[in-house]
């Protein structure tokens, strides 16, 4: 099959490319630096043109109340191009629990991108990931100073991005699922203690420090970043340390 891989050049869309090129398939990245604007327009017929499958990975570039509007005019142009392109198969990459944390700017855009595509003409399927191991340094670093990391006690359960592209990669090989498909990584921390551990593996001294307000996931109640009944991935987080 010909799959168009919109934001196919990032962290999980090249390895989406690589995975389904090395399948037999023929996927091609598309992303601004190959003239593809998603909120303009821009090269969108060009990209989906005899495309079986348009995968789409492209991400707001603020997490602020900013992103709603990006992803409102992304999917209404990249929609209308895969119709009128005669695209079967539409696919996103969303977040576990994303519709349970509204307090989050950046998730309400998320679930906003979810619904504009359930709603749309173009069979589809969403992804859901929970939250990437790569991630892990950013999340630390918005609230660590010279001597301690403030991280509160949120339930994580951390997929590494290869494990993230296959999933993506398998289902949008395969028949729309018309609905969300849940991934997960193989076990569940506090992020506190994620932050711990990532700290000693790397010889990083400084202390943390639970912090019940602290970050981004201080918004998230329970443990609706998480989902043990998901499609388990098979890289531990140690694992993927070393």
């Amino acid at each position: 099959m010909k799959f168009a891989v919109i934001g196919g050049t990032g962290l999980i869309g090249s390895q989406v490319v690589k995975n389904l090129n090395a399948a037999g398939h023929e996927a091609v990245p598309h992303s601004q630096s190959t003239g593809v604007d998603v909120i303009t327009g821009q090269g969108l017929d060009e990209a989906v043109a005899g495309a079986d499958v348009v995968v789409n990975l492209t991400n707001s570039p603020t997490f602020d109340e900013a992103s709603p509007a990006f992803f409102q005019t992304s999917m209404d142009n990249l929609l209308a191009a895969a119709q009128r392109g005669g695209v079967g198969h539409f696919v996103i990459l969303s977040i576990v629990g994303v519709d349970q944390v509204p307090e989050l700017d950046y998730y309400r855009a998320k679930v906003l991108q979810e619904e504009i595509l359930a709603a749309g003409p173009v069979p589809y399927s969403i992804v859901r990931a929970t939250q990437f191991m790569e991630f892990m340094g950013a999340a630390m670093s918005w609230t660590a100073d010279a001597d301690t990391v403030r991280l509160p006690a949120t339930p994580i359960q951390p997929i590494a991005a290869k494990d993230v592209a296959a999933a993506v990669a398998e289902v949008a090989a395969g028949t729309p699922v018309r609905g969300i498909h849940n991934i997960g990584g193989p076990e569940v921390f506090a992020l506190d203690e994620l932050g711990r551990i990532t700290l000693s593996r790397k010889g990083d001294n400084r202390t943390v420090v639970t912090d019940p307000t602290a970050g981004m996931f201080a918004a998230v109640k329970g443990d609706v970043l998480t989902d043990k009944s998901a499609h388990l991935a098979p890289t531990r987080y140690t694992d993927w340390l070393s």
